[in-house]
């Protein structure tokens, strides 16, 4: 099991199963600052961030320029976290579900979510094919060489980095 860090909620949605250091985050820019000091650190394993503004600050309450600002300083932080990344890092950016600022009401909405990937050891660039959030997830074991239980769907994407 690869040694984990859970910045955010991420030790609540899991329970604290399988965190080995968890930070509680206050803000979005709070968390992505919290995983640009991680890149100091000396480890192998996973960093698993969860930027929660994004959905329940303003995705929710359908703030569409509190969210086009979060977004402006989620681009700046990301470029800092960019420029910090070593060759053997895997950076996959996504979202568990929709929630368009523009949309009607407070729930969650339907639209797919992107997911980029991006490493120094990426050599193509291409649309990631349609899929499940169980693709994520195969794609983090495979990183790891972990085996991949067989009753978890998904299948890991990594192969687009090695060729």
């Amino acid at each position: 099991m690869p040694y984990t860090i859970g910045i955010g909620k991420i030790s609540d949605i899991f329970s604290g199963h399988g965190i080995s250091e968890s930070y509680h985050s206050t803000s979005s820019v709070h968390g992505m600052k919290q995983t640009i000091a991680m890149q100091e650190k000396d480890f192998q394993g996973l960093c698993f961030t969860n930027l929660v503004d994004f959905d329940a600050k303003w995705g929710h309450r359908r703030n569409v320029a509190g969210y086009g600002h979060e977004l402006e300083r989620f681009d700046v932080l990301l470029g800092a976290f960019l420029k910090r990344m070593r060759t053997d890092d895997l950076l996959i950016l996504t979202a568990d579900h929709g929630n368009d600022p523009t949309w009607q009401g407070t729930d969650h909405t339907r639209e797919n979510v992107p997911c980029l990937c991006y490493s120094l050891q990426l050599h193509r660039h291409e649309t990631l094919p349609t899929g499940s959030f169980g693709d994520v997830g195969a794609t983090i074991l495979h990183n790891f060489n972990i085996v991949q239980p067989e009753y978890m769907i998904g299948e890991p994407i990594w192969d687009i980095f090695k060729q």
